[in-house]
């Protein structure tokens, strides 16, 4: 703690304890100073007074600003939804380019189960998982403009980390959210709406003419692309797993339903095409239904596989797409948001639709924080449908 100052040479004088101290200008910054002779001196010898200069801990600590502590759901180990650990995080000021979010809803996603089990790799361990929130700006790097604080943002996919109540985020990664619309439904759409909106808008532009097929039609993701479908006049079918989901999947657009557990989904999509097939599949469910899905499909007919939730399907010989010239793309939403007008323009195209009511948004399941780990048996064990929520 201690800076040596001045050293300076008298004859031996004796200042009683307690030291003299010396108040500086600035009451945060104190100067404290403190003659006293060497003990081991000898008298009549010419011996050093050092004047020492100590500067509180309020001074010393006065350029760097404190952290502080916050609750958040961290992974120390690949595995199943115990690995989900509820802990204490520390979090600092956000730097250059940087904003700090509160969280008021994160959106919960099978990729989220995908980075839990190791199938996609974080960069470290440990880390917190979630790619979808939405929250209120607290603070705000130096030199940023655009942002405030008490903003409301939401955010998708990069970078992950939203299991927490409250994150440092690049600003340039964050949307506006139209004060319209509720964290809740921004935390739940996001990912999923920017998801649904590449998928059916540019990787494969879905128009009035064309049939359609969507797994997991209830799902988060598979509720919106039916709706969104619907909309712009395609025809479609959706995939199920019980009576339930049928029903959810008829009221969000679906034309025909297929429930897996009572019919053969490629039969029923012969037999509903006329033997025609479909101009495209959306498949999120991977190794169970990949298979499948590409018979589903008519000549030149697309392959789009967004997800795994089965896991992941067996390699594919180019000589099985060469049949009907099919099209096969694994997509990603980080490739077609790769500039912030495309992220801009994505977000600000969802957000549209949602006040518009062409989209309507489903959360059926809220969870707080803490209990993660139950929100992800349920999500993996197929009891969820539309949109999750963990509240912070």
């Amino acid at each position: 703690m201690g800076l040596l100052t001045s050293v300076r040479f008298q004859q031996r004088r004796v200042i009683p304890f307690p030291h003299s101290y010396k108040s500086h200008q600035n009451p945060d910054l104190i100067s404290q100073t403190c003659n006293y002779p060497i003990p081991s001196a000898r008298s009549g010898r010419r011996i050093p007074i050092v004047t020492v200069r100590a500067l509180s801990t309020k001074a010393a600590s006065a350029s760097t600003p404190p952290s502080k502590m916050v609750k958040a759901i961290r992974v120390h180990e690949h595995g199943g939804p115990e690995v989900l650990k509820w802990e204490d995080v520390e979090i600092g000021e956000p730097k250059e380019g940087e904003i700090r979010v509160k969280n008021k809803a994160i959106g919960l996603n099978f990729i989220d189960v995908y980075f839990r089990k190791g199938v996609y790799k974080a960069h470290d361990l440990p880390f917190t998982p979630g790619t979808e929130a939405a929250g209120v700006v607290t603070a705000v790097g130096p030199g940023l403009t655009g942002r405030q604080v008490g903003d409301l943002v939401a955010y998708a996919d990069n970078p992950m980390g939203s299991y927490t109540e409250e994150q440092i985020l690049p600003a340039n990664k964050v949307v506006p959210v139209p004060s319209s619309i509720d964290p809740i439904i921004a935390a739940s759409i996001i990912l999923k709406g920017m998801t649904a909106q590449f998928l059916l808008r540019r990787c494969f532009k879905v128009e009035p003419r064309h049939t359609i097929l969507v797994h997991e039609a209830a799902g988060g993701v598979g509720s919106i692309l039916s709706q969104w479908a619907n909309a712009l006049g395609a025809t479609v079918i959706g995939a199920v797993s019980t009576k339930e989901k049928a029903s959810q999947a008829k009221d969000d657009g679906c034309h025909h339903v297929i429930i897996y557990k009572e019919e053969d989904f490629v039969s029923r999509v012969n037999e509903i095409t006329c033997g025609n097939g479909v101009d495209v599949v959306y498949d999120s469910v991977g190794k169970d239904t990949f298979q499948g899905s590409l018979a589903c499909l008519k000549t030149r007919g697309y392959m789009v596989s967004f997800g795994q939730s089965s896991g992941t399907p067996d390699p594919v010989p180019l000589s099985a797409l060469a049949v009907k010239s099919l099209f096969l793309t694994r997509p990603s939403l980080m490739q077609y948001t790769a500039t912030r007008d495309e992220l801009l323009e994505t977000a600000a195209e969802v957000f549209a639709n949602v006040a518009s009511g062409v989209l309507r948004v489903r959360v059926n399941h809220t969870y707080p924080l803490s209990q993660a780990v139950q929100a992800h048996v349920d999500l993996e064990s197929r009891k969820t449908s539309g949109s999750v929520v963990l509240i912070p």
